[in-house]
């Protein structure tokens, strides 16, 4: 199965030229790492920043410029720094095209739970629910089970949701898949060396397989 590396560096594949893209806390954030140098894409950070690049090497670390989840980064050429109110002006108005998330379940009709940790204390949902508002392409990038072994794309969320019928595509150690209009989860392609059989065992939702499913190439 892909670790978190290999699901960013496959996400990464999705990103199109001339894209403004948001990126999430955690495995979001490593897709930066991946994207083509010959694509000319702006990433924005909900905390104030367009032109994120990649993650700095020790050498040239600027602890006052972090993205949303207080991680250290670096600035492409023509960045620009503004308020998070600015941030979310662009976010509600639709200025961003793809929008990568982290979740902790997501349903079969493209519902999203991202951001309540059961017996955890929990600051808030801070920018997801204006994110899932408002984009028109999301991604996610998860895990396909959870640590017990429990599937995290269910025919429901059990967990509080972020959104509702949002989230277009998922990226998971295991799989891509696409989330139908109709519901369902359309299985794409398949982790290097994860069979079609282990993806039914590991997805609680509905699962809709249409002839050869091919490996990744990442």
């Amino acid at each position: 199965m892909l670790d978190k590396n290999g699901i960013a560096k496959r996400i990464a594949k999705e990103v199109k030229d001339g894209m403004y893209i948001n990126l999430g806390i955690g495995i979001p954030t490593l897709v930066a790492n991946y994207i083509p140098a010959n694509l000319n894409v702006v990433l924005q950070s909900e905390n104030g920043l367009l032109g994120i690049g990649p993650f700095p090497t020790e050498d040239n670390i600027d602890p006052d410029l972090i993205n949303a989840g207080k991680q250290t980064i670096t600035m492409m050429p023509g960045s620009a720094l503004f308020s998070s109110a600015e941030s979310f002006g662009m976010i509600r108005g639709g200025h961003v095209h793809l929008t990568i998330l982290g979740a902790m379940e997501v349903s079969e009709n493209g519902d999203i739970a991202n951001w309540k940790v059961p017996g955890k204390m929990v600051k808030g949902m801070g920018g997801a629910m204006d994110l899932v508002a408002s984009a028109n392409n999301i991604i996610v990038a998860m895990q396909h089970c959870s640590k017990d072994g429990a599937s995290k794309l269910l025919p429901d969320c059990t967990l509080p949701i972020t959104g509702i019928k949002c989230v277009k595509k998922i990226v998971t150690d295991m799989a891509v898949l696409d989330v139908l209009p109709e519901g369902g989860f359309k299985l794409l392609e398949r982790a290097p060396g994860v069979s079609v059989e282990q993806i039914k065992n590991a997805t609680a939702g509905k699962l809709v397989i249409e002839g050869d499913i091919p490996e990744m190439l990442i």
